[in-house]
């Protein structure tokens, strides 16, 4: 479930944080980085065991309003919703009840919230076109949950500010583990009854390799990394850089050179929209032409050996030019606007890029708040 989009967020975040943090230990750094990416496959799990949540707390109201209507001699409610066959299926599924049994976490001390969502799934439409047919199997109620979790889960402030209290980690998380959440309800295959699976934490070992080989690369080489993109800005107002900016640019810098199976474009792409998302609003036009240049920089002077397409009609460099700002430790949550910080001042003469250690050897070197002498 962990894939590279959400590794390289999380070591954006966590890069920033390491360098925000007095107490620079690689360590405890990588550990926090592992930790967070834990914490999405646990939000993962858990906004499937609300679906669970919901079929449950449907399920009470089916036998409240039943024994009423026994009472006074109505008609007894639908129980179509309450054992809806998918829901059904989830809630007996073994990897999420390993899960549970596990973490022992529940929607047990939020059921006001879970009774609410009841109230607005009975309210919807969907749900209404749903409990209109006199039957159903097991597609219909599959597809009815994957429109419910899109209108009424995916984009939930309620929920969004009850996940915030429980981890800091999953208000950001969420947008992304959505996307897997919906993807497993619609592999789910009747034929697998319990046995069902879900979505690994990772697709393999390689791919959490990955998260602890960029974010050591990034910190181990800072030094050599922050000179490569100084002999590349001539051209560019290198000294006015988003603080932001460098830590992006430094991470994909990382990624060009520890993994030659990436295409540099992939990294320049995924590192572009990633500067979109957390630092200021041209930084992508920005970051999109530097790290071209130091892509070409590095395979020119033999450091890096991938192909580039032909170079294209740079835009005019005053297009790029950056504001000074301030700005100090940033909580990562909806996605914010990271305040900026004045990067680097690059020395005044150029200097030689000297060879890249390789990831793991040496001490963490400077960070992008420290000037390069």
């Amino acid at each position: 479930m962990i894939n590279r989009d959400l590794i390289r967020i999380k070591v954006v975040q966590l890069t920033y944080a390491y360098y925000q943090n007095g107490n620079k230990n690689m360590d405890t750094a990588e550990k926090e980085l592992l930790f967070s990416l834990s914490k999405a496959y646990d939000l993962y799990n858990h906004l499937l065991q609300l679906i669970v949540a919901v079929t449950r707390e449907e399920r009470h109201r089916c036998d409240v309003l039943t024994q009423r209507a026994e009472r006074e001699g109505g008609e007894a409610p639908s129980q179509k919703f309450a054992f809806n066959q998918f829901a059904v299926q989830l809630e007996e599924n073994k990897m999420l009840n390993g899960f549970i049994e596990d973490k022992k976490l529940t929607w047990d001390d939020d059921i006001e919230f879970v009774r609410k969502l009841c109230n607005q799934i009975e309210q919807s439409e969907a749900y209404n076109e749903y409990m209109a047919e006199p039957t159903t199997d097991y597609d219909t109620d599959r597809e009815l949950w994957r429109k419910l979790y899109r209108q009424l889960i995916q984009e939930n402030a309620d929920l969004d500010a009850l996940l915030e209290e429980k981890s800091l980690y999953w208000n950001d998380d969420k947008e992304t583990v959505d996307t897997f959440v919906l993807k497993t309800i619609k592999r789910f295959d009747p034929k697998n009854k319990n046995k069902q699976e879900l979505l690994p934490e990772y697709k393999d070992e390689e791919d959490k390799d990955f998260a602890c080989k960029l974010f050591r690369a990034t910190i181990l080489n800072a030094d050599t990394y922050q000179r490569y993109m100084s002999d590349t800005s001539r051209n560019w107002d290198f000294g006015r850089l988003a603080y932001m900016d460098v830590v992006i640019m430094q991470i994909a810098i990382a990624e060009m050179l520890t993994f030659p199976g990436i295409p540099v474009t992939v990294t320049i792409n995924e590192y572009v929209e990633l500067a979109k998302l957390y630092s200021t609003p041209r930084s992508g036009s920005y970051i999109n032409g530097m790290l071209d240049a130091i892509a070409r920089y590095l395979i020119q002077n033999g450091k890096m050996m991938k192909e580039m397409p032909e170079l294209r009609q740079r835009r005019p460099e005053s297009d790029y030019r950056r504001r000074e700002g301030g700005g100090g430790p940033v909580r990562f949550v909806h996605r914010p606007r990271v305040n900026e910080q004045p990067a680097p001042q690059p020395a005044s003469e150029p200097v030689s890029a000297e060879p890249q250690p390789e990831p793991g050897d040496g001490e963490p070197q400077s960070g992008p708040e420290e000037t390069q002498e």
